[in-house]
Formats: C-alpha cells, sequence, structure tokens
C-alpha cells in the first residue's frame, strides 16, 4: 500500500510516482499472487491540485501494466469532487 503526503501539486509529482515504482517493485519482489491488489490511501491527503489526479491515473496505469489490481481509498472529498468535474472519477476504484 502506498500512503499519499499531504501534499500533490506539480511539484511533488516525480516523488509520489518515485514512491510508487517502488511500492510496486516491493510487491513484486514479495511474490505472491500476480494479481494482487495495490491501494493507494489517501486520508492524509491536504494540499492537492490536479496534479494529484495525474498521480492517481499513472500509478493506475502502471499496476496494471504489472499485471496488479489497483484502487483507492480514502481520498478527500474535494479530490473526488475534482475527479468528477474532470469526469476521470470512473477510472478510479474505491477500495
Amino acid at each position: 500500500m502506498l500512503l499519499l503526503p499531504s501534499v500533490i501539486t506539480h511539484a511533488e509529482v516525480p516523488h509520489v510516482l518515485s514512491l510508487f515504482t517502488q511500492t510496486l517493485s516491493q510487491a513484486a519482489a514479495a511474490g505472491g499472487s500476480e494479481a494482487a491488489m495495490l491501494t493507494v490511501d489517501g486520508s492524509d491527503l491536504r494540499q492537492f491540485d490536479s496534479s494529484a489526479l495525474a498521480v492517481l491515473l499513472e500509478c493506475q496505469r502502471m499496476a496494471r501494466a504489472k499485471g496488479r489490481a489497483f484502487s483507492v481509498r480514502s481520498l478527500p472529498p474535494k479530490l473526488t469532487e475534482l475527479a468528477r468535474l474532470y469526469g476521470v472519477d470512473g477510472l478510479l476504484q474505491s477500495a
């Protein structure tokens, strides 16, 4: 599981994607089911812009490319509203 940081704006995107890549690599090294669920937890997220949605969608793409299921949980209501506004809310599966 990846716990999102409290801030995700354009400047933090490379760092957060790097964290997710590490999480994905650790999951692969641990073995187990190839379709194991990778979850992103947004409960600490307090400050964000639309870059947070781009991060979530890229994390989902990377997980699926590795044959892993992907879900999100505990996203802030304002981020969920932003996803709905941009029409990507259906792409982000909640755990």
